[in-house]
């Protein structure tokens, strides 16, 4: 799931307001020998941080159909992770740097929820959308010059940004066959003689106009 979002991050900073600049993108960690190896203008995407967004988590299962809607199997809902991402733009000049973080804000700023058939892969497949958050209020424990002391760089102009992905869990069952027939049920009368009671169900009859109607049936 980790490296699809990766996917997302480079295609979308390749395209909007950078479209066709041919800027580098990097998820490297940008310590100070990646900046002094660095030969070219690039944005970096440094994922610093990975934690599970408890408030989306549920219970229970969810049904996987197929494309009649019939229920083939049932899961566990997905657990939702906050991808954080540390986004600095890498030039000779501070005003070049500061242009590139505009067309990046530009760029990410109209994606703030990701549809499913624009997914890779796996997140595809879980066919939810996948919310994006750029230069929010930061709710990491660690702060963004704590996350630079620990690279041993410089401070530097960045973005924080957030990818909300949902991680299937595991493991999958099984459904059963849907029920055709009604059964019946015993049950014990006061006078302790057992009982057997029919379960009813129902059946489409045609009504006068031609419309399938509910007929009571044992």
């Amino acid at each position: 799931m980790i490296h699809e979002v990766d996917e997302i991050l480079e295609r979308l900073l390749n395209g909007g307001a950078l479209a066709g600049s041919g800027i580098e993108v990097s998820f490297e960690a940008p310590t100070r020998d990646w900046a002094a190896r660095r030969n070219s203008t690039a944005v970096n995407a440094y994922l610093y941080d990975i934690r599970e967004d408890v408030a989306r988590r549920q219970r229970g299962t969810v049904p996987v159909k197929d494309d009649r809607g019939a229920v083939l199997k049932r899961r566990q809902p997905p657990r939702w992770f906050r991808l954080s991402y540390l986004l600095t733009a890498w030039t000779k000049q501070p005003r070049d740097e500061h242009r590139l973080l505009s067309a990046v804000l530009a760029t990410l700023l109209p994606r703030e929820v990701l549809p499913a058939d624009e997914l890779p892969g796996s997140l595809r497949t879980l066919g939810l959308s996948v919310p994006l958050t750029v230069a929010g209020i930061q709710t990491e424990a660690r702060s963004l010059a704590e996350i630079w002391s620990a690279l041993g760089g410089e401070l530097k102009p960045s973005l924080d940004l957030v990818v909300t992905a949902p991680f299937p869990a595991f493991p999958e069952y099984d459904a059963g066959p849907p029920v055709t027939e009604g059964a019946g049920v015993r049950v014990r009368t006061i006078d302790g003689s057992l009982e057997d009671l029919p379960v009813w169900r129902y059946r489409p009859r045609h009504a006068p106009d031609g419309r399938r109607s509910p007929e009571p049936r044992r």
